[in-house]
């Protein structure tokens, strides 16, 4: 049956090269599948440290990395491993040894004060297959950059194809003028197909209603010239902008389609100014690739004043519902929900309800009464939080800083509306499924998730009381101009700096589609790297980021912890580590080289979540005749590894969590954590 099940996998990608990771996600409807299956189960713990490749921008923009996040996903073209840095920086690799084989750089600004960071997901590949065969720019690298422009490469040179708008670069109009530089960029890779690149663009949060548009556009991949461009919102009688497209976006080249996950309006949390349900915001939207026009539109929050936009690629798979095979696109969500939808028609396979959510909102604001709730897929995290699930590492003494931020606030479940006086939003405005999306297994008809866990607590201050706020460290705040409320928001800490919801914090989710039902769960990340002495608590770290599944059985991710993991894609059960220079808050990749399977990660942590800060790739394969595994590579051979337990001295206990408070609290100040938390962009 396995050998079977690997001809299968093998088969359905056969119209994609077999060993190569040619699209951001893995192919252009975004699986993260790979039909590899050199490693395994049995001998992923002889994975040794195949090479390190740094960017040199620990050098280069030394005085800049305080506000960076590596978050790119290598691609695997033109025998080469091609990525984008933080800056925006186009660089490919030698995939057997890491050495580098060109370099572009646009020399973005680093004075703009990007609002959501200096960051760049990944880049496009295009092949022109009406160019000569030895042609310059017959094979192109596209990215977006941190300025707004949109650059085409040669994929083999690096040198700008020149007749891609002006010397290989279009400049976005964005069409107003800004607040400031940072306010508008793009942070994720484009998409490419039947000769046109769609770009969407990342706007600063909570800075005002009458935003810049989230207008996505496409231009002619050979010239740059506009094709067309599109709006979610329609502007007829509402003020708001934004309802952008910062995540990454899927396409079906077979039937022409590109598909969106839109955001929702600006302000997040007031909307009075947008009645009705703001048209094509929070939406899956699928668009003619060619001409922009709109196909099907399916809204997952109606009038989103919580900030649960679509932060996930949609996925799109091939599925057994029980009544025959399905083209669907399956859609993750912050709030853990997933959506799966025809993909021609954009209708739900499985029933979604309209069920009746919190109301009695600020003033101003008109709520929709009811809100959608898929009724055959479980939601993935929990969506109510209480007292009785707060975190209390030391129950003698319970947890009196939670109690006291969480007394006297709204907390009526999901979807209870933002208030003047406090409400909780569980889960956070950066829970759920987030950029990492989802990946699907098309052989076992599973999908696999990472998903975070917090509390937000957000509040509504009326504009008169908000001039000249200045909020304690920590709490993200936003003067939503031309709004009658200004806003805060932040994680709910304790006093040691420790979330006040129970860990995990971050886990590792696996859902069979047709059954209907998550079939494991798995804790991913400890404290090992923030922790005094180095001890490990296996408590989960939020996972912004997503995984890779392998025809092996294998399922590779990051964390906020300095380890590349593999697990058990059957059981949950987590198999190796491997240990890298900082945090790996990226998705990772793998593909085969002169017969041997790699798996890539991006590991330069993320300075909004207050991590140790990098600029390396980091590459693994299996160890070669007479070379043993290094001390960068272990396997979880008993239950827990090297984690400390819950069977810790209560005396020991109380000191590490004393400490490591303290540490993580110090470290929040300084880096704003929780607010960082809190979009995680």
């Amino acid at each position: 049956m396995r050998t079977l099940a690997r001809l299968f996998a093998l088969l359905l990608f056969a119209i994609t090269p077999a060993f190569g990771w040619e699209y951001w996600g893995g192919d252009s409807g975004g699986t993260r599948f790979s039909p590899l299956d050199q490693i395994t189960p049995a001998n992923v713990g002889n994975l040794v440290r195949a090479w390190e490749f740094r960017t040199g921008d620990l050098e280069s923009h030394a005085a800049q990395m305080a506000r960076t996040k590596f978050e790119a996903t290598p691609l695997f073209v033109e025998d080469s491993i091609v990525f984008c840095s933080p800056f925006n920086e186009v660089i490919a690799l030698d995939p057997g040894t890491g050495e580098q084989k060109w370099r572009y750089d646009p020399k973005i600004s680093t004075t703009q004060r990007p609002g959501n960071r200096y960051a760049c997901r990944g880049v496009a590949h295009w092949v022109d297959d009406q160019a000569a065969e030895n042609a310059a720019c017959r094979a192109r690298i596209f990215m977006g950059t941190n300025d707004a422009r949109v650059i085409a490469l040669d994929a083999r040179t690096g040198i700008p194809c020149v007749d891609f708008g002006t010397h290989g670069e279009v400049k976005l109009d964005i069409g107003k003028p800004l607040t400031w530089p940072g306010e508008f960029q793009i942070t994720s890779a484009p998409v490419v197909s039947r000769g046109v690149v769609v770009v969407g663009s990342s706007i600063s949060d909570n800075v005002r209603v009458d935003a810049p548009a989230g207008t996505v556009r496409a231009f002619d991949a050979r010239s740059g010239q506009p094709r067309w461009s599109w709006d979610p919102l329609d502007h007829d009688g509402i003020e708001a902008g934004t309802a952008n497209v910062w995540a990454p976006m899927s396409a079906d080249e077979a039937r022409g389609l590109v598909f969106l996950p839109t955001s929702s309006p600006s302000p997040d949390f007031w909307g009075g100014k947008r009645p009705g349900n703001d048209a094509h915001a929070n939406s899956v939207v699928a668009l003619r690739t060619e001409t922009g026009e709109l196909v099907w539109s399916f809204q997952t929050v109606h009038h989103d004043v919580w900030d649960y936009d679509l932060p996930a690629q949609p996925t799109l798979a091939r599925i057994d519902t029980g009544d025959g095979m399905r083209d669907v696109v399956i859609q993750p969500t912050k709030q853990g929900f997933v959506f799966v939808l025809d993909r021609d028609s954009g209708k739900p396979v499985w029933p979604v309800e309209e069920r009746a959510v919190p109301q009695g909102a600020a003033e101003g604001e008109q709520l929709s009464p009811t809100q959608p709730f898929p009724t055959h897929l479980p939601a993935l995290v929990p969506q109510q939080f209480s007292l009785a699930d707060e975190f209390k590492p030391l129950p003698v003494i319970g947890s009196p800083s939670c109690d006291a931020q969480l007394a006297g606030v709204r907390n009526e479940g999901l979807y209870t509306p933002p208030s003047t006086q406090g409400t909780v939003i569980y889960p956070m405005t950066g829970g759920g499924v987030n950029w990492g999306s989802a990946a699907f297994d098309p052989v076992h008809q599973i999908v696999y998730a990472n998903t975070s866990y917090a509390v937000h607590l957000v509040k509504l201050i009326p504009s008169v009381e908000a001039e000249g706020l200045k909020p304690p460290p920590g709490v993200d705040f936003g003067r939503q101009r031309g709004a009658p409320f200004a806003m805060t928001r932040a994680v709910a800490m304790s006093r040691f700096g420790l979330p006040c919801n129970k860990p995990p914090w971050g886990t590792l989710v696996a859902l069979d589609l047709k059954a209907g039902k998550i079939l494991w769960r798995s804790t991913v990340g400890s404290t090992e790297d923030r922790a005094p002495l180095g001890m490990a608590f296996k408590w989960g770290t939020p996972l912004v980021n997503g995984v890779v599944i392998t025809a092996g059985g294998l399922v590779f991710t990051g964390a906020m912890d300095a380890y590349l993991r593999a697990f058990d894609a059957r059981s949950g059960e987590e198999l190796w580590q491997g240990r890298l220079p900082v945090p790996g808050i990226a998705n990772p990749m793998t593909y085969l080289w002169k017969g041997e399977q790699y798996v890539l990660i991006a590991a330069g942590g993320h300075s909004e979540v207050g991590t140790s800060i990098g600029d390396s790739v980091v590459a693994f394969r299996l160890a070669r005749q007479g070379e043993a595994p290094s001390l960068w590579s272990r396997t979880i051979d008993r239950p827990g590894g090297r984690f400390l337990g819950e069977a810790m001295a209560v005396v020991l206990a109380i000191v590490v969590v004393i400490v490591l408070g303290w540490r993580w609290r110090r470290r929040m100040k300084s880096q704003q954590t929780s607010m960082a938390i809190g979009k995680l962009l």
